[in-house]
């Protein structure tokens, strides 16, 4: 270990500790393994500090120029793996400091001027967190629109829509799966949202209480891209919000994602037969040579206790803490990591899901022909006839219950049965029974009917570009 690596192990400890860390304790204390991921955000908020110093005067041009070159240097070298990270330099922000000081001897120990961890990492997780949500966005953008391609394939493809899981009325195929474009797009706002608020500079802060020094906080935050700066620099270094926001929204993209993975589980099972996921998604059996199992949807429904999990973990850290930093807010950083990666990959996988399942049209269609899906056409059919609707749903519900006894469905009933259940039926109910006039009767903002479908195609389209 070279001479400024042996004095960056100590770290912020410095020379007012005789006596090294205790091994284990070493090694809890340290965050290099997990937090080496804001290596680009940390070098960036390097590089806007030392060019903030430079032109307030406090560190000189020649100085600024070697910090970010040197800087520029180590974050490569890092990254690419010809620099190893020391777990005894704690974190990202010693490892590459030390190595800062290593490279350009003096002019990196300036650097630190007016300028604490706290507020560094406080800057760093708040790119992380807005460069994060950026790649969020595009991931479900990209799902939205594989949705639409499906859709648009399948505008007349009738399915049975469920409630209870019991079959209940027909709707399309391309409506159903465009209640997931809906979920997404409302996850999408709230990673906007959550963006939104992580857009402040703590930058300036300082440990807790912002420094004497002459800084130009501005000037740091628009060289980051942040839109605003921090009102309170108590609260700026010890705010974890933005984290607990976006992993909330992860959590509520990822409990879509898993109602979207357990219908594929459910349409791809020989009960149901509606879909056949594409074998890039599929798993074998090791003993059953006969099975095709759908493995990526089964874990894209269970990963959702994961990021849920991360949401719970983040608000119990952050609970109860005092103002204004404490090691405590290191323990958000691996949930946070963690939910942002688990969304992500499994953004990708269901689209890719998506894209390559196969539906089924016929069994589909076959679905809608029993179970008597156009019971309450009956019972509609009645109340345009001036019915109460309470007695046309007893009629409908009388109805049903003597095709079953017959072991037949509603359409199959005479009209004369029809009459003695109630006098105003006539010989136009046949085409209320229609599964495909049944769904185009439903014709309003938000309904299955035809032209609702590809009016709401066309919107969604629009919305993505």
């Amino acid at each position: 270990m070279s001479t400024s690596e042996s004095k960056g192990a100590k770290g912020a400890r410095g020379r007012r500790f005789e006596q090294a860390l205790d091994p284990v304790a070493a090694a809890l204390n340290a965050s290099v393994d997990f937090d080496r991921r804001l290596l680009p955000h940390d070098v960036a908020g390097s590089i806007a500090h030392a060019e903030m110093l430079a032109s307030r005067g406090l560190i000189t041009a020649e100085d600024r120029d070697k910090i970010t070159a040197g800087l520029k240097m180590v974050e490569g070298k890092l990254a690419s793996g010809e620099l190893a990270w020391d777990d005894a330099l704690e974190d990202v922000h010693m490892n590459v400091e030390a190595r800062l000081v290593d490279a350009i001897g003096d002019a990196g120990r300036r650097l630190h001027t007016a300028r604490s961890r706290n507020d560094q990492v406080a800057t760093d997780l708040r790119l992380y967190a807005i460069g994060s949500a950026e790649q969020l966005i595009d991931l479900i953008d990209e799902l939205r629109r594989a949705l639409v391609v499906q859709a648009k394939k399948h505008v007349d493809t009738l399915m049975p829509g469920y409630t209870h899981l019991q079959r209940a009325q027909p709707v399309r195929l391309a409506h159903h799966l465009l209640a997931y474009e809906a979920m997404l797009s409302r996850d999408r706002g709230r990673v906007a949202d959550a963006a939104y608020r992580a857009d402040e500079s703590p930058l300036g802060s300082g440990a807790l209480a912002g420094t004497t020094l002459p800084i130009d906080r501005e000037q740091t935050a628009r060289a980051l891209g942040f839109g605003e700066l921090t009102r309170n620099s108590l609260d700026a270094v010890g705010d974890r919000d933005f984290a607990i926001e976006l992993v909330a929204a992860c959590a509520l993209i990822q409990i879509h994602l898993s109602r979207l993975g357990e219908e594929l589980v459910l349409w791809a099972s020989q009960e149901f037969g509606f879909a056949r996921i594409g074998e890039a998604y599929s798993s074998g059996s090791s003993l059953m040579p006969q099975k095709k199992n759908p493995d990526l949807a089964e874990l894209v429904r269970g990963k959702a206790g994961r990021v849920m999990g991360a949401w719970v973990t983040l608000c119990t850290v952050v609970k109860g803490l005092p103002l204004a930093y404490n090691k405590d807010l290191q323990e958000t950083q691996e949930p946070l990591y963690d939910a942002v990666e688990t969304v992500s990959a499994c953004l990708e996988v269901a689209r890719g899901m998506i894209l390559t399942t196969v539906f089924d049209t016929v069994r589909m269609r076959a679905a809608v022909g029993a179970g008597h899906l156009v019971a309450t056409e009956l019972a509609d059919y009645l109340v345009a006839k001036n019915v109460p609707f309470r007695e046309a749903h007893d009629i409908a519900g009388h109805l049903v219950r003597v095709a079953d006894e017959r072991g037949v469905e509603l359409s199959a009933l005479d009209l004369a049965t029809l009459r003695g259940a109630h006098a105003l039926f006539e010989a136009d109910v046949a085409e209320w029974l229609d599964p495909d006039r049944a769904v185009d009767r439903r014709d309003l903002v938000g309904g299955p009917a035809r032209e609702r479908v590809l009016s709401e195609i066309s919107r969604v389209e629009a919305e993505l570009g």
